[in-house]
């Protein structure tokens, strides 16, 4: 009985990856991540703000934060002179907010892009279409370790960018992403995708064949997850093997 109960017990016990313990420095790259993270939301939340507030007003504010940034220096000028004095104090608060928010990020960024200059397996995963020094400090500081996974697949898992199986009736169907493991690693892998998806036109790669091909067949939605999920593999094995990205030549 007791022996049934260990293989029971076996059976259902989930499968754990440990993942190896970060150095101080790679968990201090990952601090200036999250930082630089959520300043970039709360930067979302006031443009949306300042978009909507001017908006009551009949002012339509252009797209962009660049832009709204020119919108806040005429509102400081004394532009748009059929806004109250309270509502431009308002305003221009929110504006004194953003630009605050903007030299907080850029010197974020300064320390990241130095990191990135010293350590050799992030400047080899920025090689990566789709991969630029914000991704490739995140995932060089996230992974120190590379052959905790046996293939680009179980790494491309790890990050939820591979589709959930399902089985009834003893078939086996594919369904959506899983989204399990590091949220921010695979939204930075979307964004990179995303811009290879927009730059396929002049990719004459094997894998701008692939691009195309796939668009051909899927939505540009589905075709975006795709790539994310092949940029997976390839970080993988250019970490595995410490070599840079060659592009396959198309055929």
């Amino acid at each position: 009985m007791a022996d049934a109960e260990a293989i029971c017990e076996a059976v259902t016990r989930p499968t754990m990856r440990f993942v190896p313990v970060k150095s101080a420095d790679r968990q201090a790259v990952l601090v200036l991540h999250r930082s630089r993270d959520l300043l970039m939301r709360q930067r979302t939340m006031l443009l949306n703000a300042l978009r909507a507030h001017l908006a009551e007003f009949g002012i339509i504010a252009p797209q962009g934060p660049r832009r709204m940034m020119g919108l806040i220096a005429e509102l400081r000028d004394g532009s748009y002179e059929e806004l109250p004095d309270i509502a431009r104090s308002a305003l221009l608060g929110i504006g004194a907010q953003l630009e605050a928010l903007a030299r907080q990020v850029h010197s974020l960024e300064r320390q990241l892009l130095a990191w990135h200059r010293q350590d050799a397996a992030s400047q080899r995963l920025e090689t990566i279409p789709g991969v630029g020094i914000i991704s490739a400090t995140a995932l060089a500081a996230s992974i120190p370790d590379p052959s905790v996974f046996r293939s680009g697949r179980q790494f491309a898992a790890f990050l939820g960018l591979t589709p959930r199986q399902n089985s009834s009736g003893g078939k086996e169907r594919l369904g959506r992403i899983s989204k399990m493991g590091d949220g921010y690693l695979r939204r930075l892998l979307v964004i990179g995708a995303t811009s290879v998806i927009r730059r396929v036109g002049t990719n004459s790669s094997a894998t701008g064949d692939w691009v195309r091909s796939l668009l051909t067949r899927k939505p540009a939605r589905v075709a975006t997850v795709a790539m994310a999920n092949k940029t997976a593999r390839i970080v993988w094995a250019v970490l595995a093997r410490g070599q840079t990205y060659r592009a396959p030549l198309a055929a």
